[in-house]
C-alpha cells in the first residue's frame, strides 16, 4: 500500500523552498496554483495551498479555521537521516526552528523541529541496532 503525505501551507512558493532545501528533495508535478508534488522521500509529499483562517473540518465534524502558528498534532513526520547534525543545520538554514535539540536514546538520536508553517517534525538518526535496541518480548 502506498500512502501520501499532504501538508497544508499558506505560501506554496515558500513551502517548496523549505521542503526542497531542508530535506534535499525535488519538485515533481505541479497542479495549477494550489498544489505541488515533492519527490525524493519514501512517500510523495503534496504541498497544498490553503489560506490562513480558511475553513477546515476536523475528523469529528467540528468546523475550525486553519492557523499556521506552531501547533501540536499527534501525527507528524519523522525524517530518517544518516547525519543528524548536518540535517539539523540544513533544516535550520532553510527556516526550521529547533524545539528540542539532539537527544540520544538507546535506539539512536533525534531532534524535534518546527517548519515555517507551524508543523512539527523530527529528524532521526538510528543507531546500529535502531529500534531493535528497545524491543520487548511478550
Amino acid at each position: 500500500m502506498e500512502f501520501l503525505i499532504n501538508i497544508d501551507v499558506d505560501d506554496l512558493a515558500r513551502a517548496v523552498r523549505f521542503y526542497v532545501e531542508a530535506f534535499n528533495l525535488c519538485v515533481g508535478r505541479r497542479f495549477g496554483d494550489d498544489a505541488i508534488e515533492i519527490l525524493g522521500a519514501a512517500s510523495k509529499i503534496y504541498l497544498l495551498r490553503k489560506a490562513a483562517d480558511s475553513s477546515a473540518t476536523t475528523a469529528s465534524g467540528t468546523a475550525t479555521t486553519r492557523d499556521y502558528r506552531r501547533h501540536w498534532t499527534p501525527v507528524h513526520l519523522d525524517f530518517v537521516v544518516d547525519d543528524l547534525r548536518a540535517a539539523v543545520a540544513r533544516a535550520e538554514t532553510a527556516g526550521a526552528v529547533v524545539e528540542t535539540p539532539i537527544t540520544t536514546y538507546a535506539w539512536g538520536s533525534m531532534a524535534v523541529l518546527g517548519d515555517p508553517f507551524g508543523h512539527g517534525f523530527c529528524l532521526v538518526q538510528f543507531s546500529r541496532q535502531g529500534y531493535d535496541a528497545i524491543v520487548t518480548r511478550p
